[in-house]
Parts: C-alpha cells; structure tokens; sequence
C-alpha cells in the first residue's frame, strides 16, 4: 500500500496520528556520512517488520544519501531525462525524485496500527511536520491539491502561462506501508545541488513556472543539526516523544 500525496484541504487533524500516551517513545536515529540507498531499504524493510510483529519500536532515521535518483510506484520512463546517477526503483508511492548531500531525508517508520489506520492523515501530519519545520526558518511553505510536496511560492520569478505564480517543491514526500507500519518518508531541501535535479521531471512536473529550491536557495542560511533539532521539536508536537539517546 502506498501514498504520495494529501488530497486536497481542508487536511486531516495533523494530532490523529499522535501516539497514546503510554506508548513508547519513537527511536530517533541520525545517519553518519552519506548512507548508500540500499543500505537504508534493507534497514527499514526489515525494521518495519519487526515493529508490525512487536518486537521493536517505531524509529525515524535521518540521514543523506550519495546522488541518485529513485522512481516511485507512479513513476513514468519519460521523466527521467538524464540518467547521470544511479536509478533505484523503489515501492515507495510518487514518481521520480532526486536525494544527494544537503538534502536531509527522514525516513519514518510508524505503526498506524496503534496510531491510525489512516494513510490521509499520515501524509498531512508528514506535511504539517515539514510545513511547522519551515516555519521555524521563516519559510511559508504550503500543501497543493494537485501537486505532492510541500511548495513554496516565488514572486520573484515568471509566472505561468495562465498566470500562474511561480511555486517551487522545497520538500518531497513518498511513503509505503506494510502491515500498517509505514517506511520512506520526506526529503527536504536544506542545501543540495539543485542542477542535480535537472536529470529528471521531479514527481511529473514539468511546467515552467514550478521548480524546485531549498533553504540557501531562500537566503536561510541553517546547517544540519539545526534543521535537524527543528525537525525533532515538530515531530514531538504532532506524533509525540522520541527517545533522542542515539542523536
């Protein structure tokens, strides 16, 4: 089962997916270096079995991947536009999407089991996570009906051909369940090289006037561990405690 974008407002209550409160807390685990793709599928394949059969707890694990692309379940051949690194086809919902060095992907393992059997209001709690992060760095950033992600608008830039304001993608999302626990996650744009993105049409998107950016390309200037203390702070508000031992 898989799922890549929220449908359109108004969103599902982020707090559904709080745990209870005499759940353990969530393993939180940030990644070294840049972690190679498949290392990270096999750690969360194998995680989220284990949390479906009770035998260990729900883990968020933040990390940054070598530059590759990966090709969702939706994803469609003519959107990779230049193989340049490695493709790796994965059953996470969504289409192409690039990961690389200054991008911080969070993958996000969660029992919707004993949260809520609820993809909906797993996407926008995910959504509201990033959308509450950005806020913090003084970043609007917005849910779309009919794109996935979380965007940005740009009036600094030309609008569309039905002027349409210019919106660029400053975080990604694609996620996949098995057994009601979820693993992927979200991707954000803190400082990556974004011409890498240039090698595919990110989730189908190909009009002119949507992009992509991070927070350099907003003026932020944040390295990794802040964004990361940010994304530990919301991610309590809208899921609960995590157990930080490992960071």
């Amino acid at each position: 089962m898989t799922q890549a974008a929220c449908p359109p407002a108004p969103a599902v209550d982020a707090s559904a997916m709080r745990a209870s409160a005499d759940a353990p807390p969530v393993e939180w685990r940030v990644g070294a270096g840049l972690v190679a793709y498949e290392e990270a599928v096999a750690f969360m394949e194998a995680r989220a079995a284990a949390i479906a059969a009770g035998e260990a707890r729900e883990c968020v694990w933040l990390l940054e991947h070598p530059p590759i692309y990966t090709a969702g379940s939706s994803a469609k051949a003519h959107d990779l536009l230049d193989a340049r690194f490695p493709v790796h086809r994965t059953g996470r919902g969504g289409q192409f999407t690039y990961h690389g060095p200054g991008q911080r992907v969070a993958y996000v393992m969660l029992d919707l089991t004993r949260r809520r059997r609820d993809v909906r209001a797993l996407v926008c709690a995910l959504e509201s996570w990033i959308i509450a992060t950005l806020a913090d760095f003084g970043v609007t950033g917005e849910r779309r009906a009919a794109r996935v992600g979380v965007w940005v608008e740009r009036p600094d830039k030309p609008k569309g051909p039905l002027s349409e304001t210019a919106e660029d993608k400053i975080a990604a999302i694609g996620i996949r369940l098995r057994q009601w626990v979820s693993f992927h996650g979200v991707a954000l744009n803190v400082a990556p090289d974004l011409t890498h993105f240039s090698g595919i049409a990110p989730c189908g998107v190909r009009e002119a006037h949507l992009g992509v950016t991070s927070l350099a390309d907003l003026g932020v200037t944040a390295d990794m561990q802040t964004v990361d203390a940010s994304l530990r702070n919301n991610f309590e508000a809208i899921f609960g405690p995590v157990d930080t031992t490992s960071v």
